[in-house]
């Protein structure tokens, strides 16, 4: 990495890490033994080559290595760290996958439960209480047989799909959000992913 680049990581991670740790140039000059002028004229980019010695004094202040501030951005570091996908290191929560015809036998299990006795996918989502259903007929307008929902159980949302049980026909349904109020329903839970069969 050119000396420009690190110049320009280490002004935007000084930036960064006072804002987000809540810190302040004077707080960071008066740990650090830094002047306030260093960290002004680092800032600015009046300095083209910063001494270590004045790296490492910034570093040790917020807890990171010398490499890292001038070679990382801790911005998007971070933002990538929070976020609920395949690139983050959030933990994705265990999903138990049940099939569509043993679901309502399943219902007054715990989730806790329902892991320890089937197979399990990954939901990256902020939710909890959340089950993964196979569909397993093909009478439905939106999903066909093989599709996998992720339903956010006991949950009712005031917008799209759910998963219900007929009572009369003692089957499952789909319902969207504005017909979950007749009495032959039993709202199951919002669906909150839906995963598509690729047969």
């Amino acid at each position: 990495m050119h000396r420009k680049e690190k110049n320009e990581n280490l002004k935007s991670n000084i930036r960064y890490l006072i804002k987000s740790r809540g810190e302040t140039q004077l707080s960071l000059c008066l740990a650090s033994g830094l002047t306030r002028t260093t960290i002004y004229n680092i800032l600015e980019g009046r300095v083209s080559n910063v001494q270590h010695s004045t790296v490492r004094k910034i570093s040790n202040f917020f807890g990171v290595s010398y490499d890292e501030i001038e070679q990382v951005d801790f911005e998007a570091k971070e933002v990538l760290d929070r976020s609920l996908s395949i690139e983050g290191n959030m933990n994705p929560a265990a999903v138990p996958v049940i099939k569509e015809k043993q679901l309502i036998h399943c219902l007054d299990n715990t989730i806790g439960d329902l892991v320890t006795r089937f197979p399990l996918t990954y939901y990256f989502g902020a939710v909890h209480n959340v089950l993964a259903v196979v569909l397993e007929c093909q009478r439905y307008e939106s999903y066909g047989e093989g599709d996998v929902l992720i339903v956010h159980k006991g949950h009712i949302s005031g917008c799209g799909d759910h998963l219900a049980y007929d009572t009369k026909s003692l089957t499952v349904r789909i319902v969207r959000a504005e017909n979950i109020e007749s009495s032959d329903v039993c709202v199951i839970g919002h669906i909150v992913e839906e995963r598509f069969s690729e047969l």
